[in-house]
């Protein structure tokens, strides 16, 4: 705000609360001054939603003290770490091989985001939801079954065969250990087994992830599994 905006800032108050108001002319000189140095980066009023006028109202609304320059400052400070907070930098337009320009141009458009001169930019999931999926996006998902390539898949087997081998059980109808809770491990639903092994004071500790589950786990998965199956094959009660 410029000294001119401070002044207007001030007699708006001083209407909404007589106590700001100097009527010697010396006070009010040194009280714009006082303002116009504490506030001078922030802006009156922005396109997206700040506006020193509604902050300066709040304040006078809900507190019994008289408004100070920081009561303006303290929600402009957290609306602007609420915007950037919410922002998702933009893939620059310049040549990403010009480093000072690629910079430039990010520091400009978070500055502008900051400011409230410009909305934040949001980045939205491409799953975001089931309507909101691209139809092209949808039927590639279709044919492809995966968001991993299957070469991809196999590639990455050596380097987590737990998963790997969860999805050859499922891949042969065999139950999945992990859809359960281990019994012996403690292992939660989507977690590998691990190894536990008993201390000298009979505590149980487990470290290292197994690559197949515990046979228990697989047992209490393959009960879990056919009790459905049971359940339909049950002749309705009259």
């Amino acid at each position: 705000m410029d000294r001119r905006e401070i002044a207007a800032l001030l007699a708006y108050i001083g209407r909404l609360d007589p106590r700001t108001t100097r009527t010697d002319q010396g006070e009010a000189r040194d009280q714009l001054a006082q303002w116009h140095e504490l506030l001078g980066d922030v802006p009156m009023a922005t396109p997206h939603g700040w506006d020193a006028r509604v902050a300066a109202r709040q304040h006078i609304r809900v507190s019994p003290y008289q408004i100070l320059p920081a009561d303006i400052a303290r929600p402009w400070e957290s609306y602007r770490r609420d915007r950037l907070a919410r922002h998702s930098d933009p893939t620059p337009s310049v040549d990403p091989d010009d480093q000072a320009a690629w910079t430039a141009e990010l520091v400009g458009t978070r500055h502008a985001v900051a400011s409230g001169t410009t909305p934040p930019a949001q980045a939205l999931a491409i799953t975001s939801g089931h309507d909101g999926i691209n139809p092209r996006l949808k039927a590639r998902l279709r044919e492809v079954g995966s968001c991993i390539p299957p070469a991809a898949r196999a590639a990455l087997a050596p380097y987590r065969p737990a998963r790997a081998a969860r999805e050859a059980a499922v891949a042969q109808g065999r139950p999945d250990a992990l859809s359960v809770r281990c019994e012996w491990c403690l292992a939660q639903p989507g977690e590998p087994c691990r190894r536990r092994r008993i201390g000298p004071d009979d505590g149980a500790h487990g470290t290292a992830p197994r690559a197949t589950p515990h046979p228990g786990r697989l047992d209490l998965a393959a009960a879990q599994q056919a009790q459905p199956t049971e359940q339909a094959q049950q002749p309705a009660l009259a």
